[in-house]
């Protein structure tokens, strides 16, 4: 069997562990005699499966239990109407920071709503850092505050110390591509949205942590499927679920607490994305496009100098067995997306790949 490293944004490499317990359980779930896939959604089974996915994401984030769990459909791109839809409540008014294309999508549908603010920006320089803040520029009596955690095409982070302080505010963040990578203080954020297809499964969920007083104030005009509430009240089953995207979740929850949860993640995250920025930094060929001290974990951006060369590169490594390293055309060059399931060995053999690249052409 020929496995590629897949260094793709999204979707993304999952666990291999947790392919082969799928491929084990496809045909068969237990003693349920169909698969997952054929399974209906009110069937017992399939509680089981939802809510052994929902404990084991409330542990492995330890979510505080005044916080709602729900699997929802639609994308991160569908949590940018509802948030504002569902968080729009008091004074029609919300504080965001742009740092990156995803962030900026999220303020221009909240600005079809209500008043959005932008509070930062770091466009000036392609997103290439996160703005520093002062919480006198922030809005009082906003209904929320948007931040985008981890900012996937441009590869800048919040490091969990340097989360925005918002007081009474509620932060929303979108944490789409580095969910479970490191430990974040879930407290701190009114919602956290996250579509699954990076770090927590196939595309088709997007799983929300919403805390319990920010449910029912949905405009009045807001769509039902659209409405916090109507899927916490219904345990994410108002309608047909993802079911088997939310099964294969479960698997890489189990896969996670069994390699050491959030924590366990975060020390080897740290350990191969250091690896990796170190060889980028040394070399003389490639550089990082990233401020050092906001440099993302999980998505790692890098260029030549010639387009001629990155094109190059990305051919060459395709037949070295690495798939999508190619950048994001904003950014142009190289990408290599290294979530939680990317092995150290895949990191090992890209640096063995770019060192052989750098030495024929340098």
């Amino acid at each position: 069997m020929k496995r590629v490293y897949n260094f793709s944004a999204g979707p993304s490499c999952l666990p291999l562990e947790v392919l082969e317990k799928a491929g084990s359980e496809m045909v068969s779930y237990g003693d349920a005699g169909m698969s997952v896939m054929e399974m209906s959604h009110r069937s017992s089974y399939f509680d089981d499966i939802l809510q052994a996915a929902k404990s084991l994401y409330r542990e492995l984030m330890n979510v505080p239990e005044n916080y709602e769990i729900l699997f929802l459909q639609g994308g991160a791109s569908t949590q940018f109407a509802m948030v504002p839809l569902n968080l729009y409540s008091k004074t029609n008014k919300a504080d965001f920071m742009i740092t990156g294309s995803w962030a900026k999508k999220a303020y221009q549908e909240s600005a079809r709503y209500g008043e959005a603010k932008v509070i930062a920006s770091s466009q000036d320089q392609t997103f290439s850092y996160i703005p520093k803040v002062d919480p006198k520029d922030f809005t009082p009596d906003a209904d929320f505050f948007h931040i985008c955690v981890n900012n996937t095409i441009y590869g800048t982070r919040f490091k969990p110390e340097n989360i925005p302080d918002t007081g009474n505010v509620p932060l929303v963040g979108d944490m789409s591509s580095n969910i479970l990578s490191e430990v974040y203080d879930v407290s701190k954020f009114g919602l956290i949205y996250a579509g699954a297809q990076k770090n927590m499964g196939p595309a088709g969920v997007t799983v929300v942590i919403i805390r319990k007083d920010l449910l029912g104030h949905a405009k009045d005009f807001t769509p039902t499927m659209l409405d916090y509430k109507i899927h916490a009240d219904n345990d994410s089953c108002y309608n047909t679920p993802p079911c088997y995207s939310i099964y294969i979740c479960k698997l890489v929850f189990e896969w996670v607490k069994a390699n050491g949860g959030v924590a366990g993640m975060e020390a080897v995250n740290k350990e191969k994305a250091q690896k990796l920025y170190d060889f980028i930094d040394n070399s003389k060929l490639y550089k990082g496009t990233v401020v050092p001290e906001d440099r993302s974990l999980m998505n790692v951006p890098f260029i030549t100098g010639s387009d001629e060369l990155d094109a190059l590169f990305v051919k060459e490594s395709k037949k070295a067995g690495m798939e999508n390293l190619k950048g994001h055309r904003s950014v142009g060059g190289m990408r290599a997306s290294i979530y939680n399931a990317m092995p150290m060995a895949g990191i090992d053999t890209l640096i063995e790949f770019m060192q052989k690249f750098e030495k024929e052409n340098a």
